[in-house]
């Protein structure tokens, strides 16, 4: 059986899909997938790799999670970020796992919308890595 090919291609601004509704769009618990963009998780998750994420899923300290925070420069005033969630006695915050980048503290838990359960490189059944 061979391989399905996908084509993957960035998204057109009449693609756009409004705030919130690109995790509204599945079950209320359903996992869905994301491919890692960008080099703030590395060196554990590389550009290209599939997360699986689990919007009902248990958050706990060091648990990589998929977050809403604002920025006003996004057409809805807020992106989704990929970060590992840490606790400290402050409280919260979002920590990339690349030091180039800035943490993000956050006052509560509101902003994480899933938990990472799985990461998988793509076209390569035995490298995954289970989270959860």
């Amino acid at each position: 059986m061979k391989p399905l090919n996908i084509p993957v291609r960035p998204a057109s601004e009449t693609d756009a899909i409004p705030a919130g509704l690109e995790l509204s769009a599945c079950a209320g618990g359903e996992p869905f997938a994301l491919m890692v963009l960008g080099d703030s998780m590395l060196p554990e998750f590389v550009e290209g790799e599939i997360i699986v994420i689990e919007p009902d899923g248990l958050m706990k300290d060091g648990s990589f999670v998929i977050a809403r925070i604002p920025n006003p420069q996004c057409e809805d005033g807020s992106e989704l970020i990929f970060r590992q969630l840490v606790q400290h006695p402050e409280g919260w915050m979002l920590k990339p796992l690349n030091p180039l980048y800035a943490n993000i503290p956050i006052d509560d838990l509101t902003p994480v919308q899933g938990v990472v359960i799985l990461k998988k490189k793509p076209g390569r059944r035995r490298a995954a890595k289970r989270y959860a």
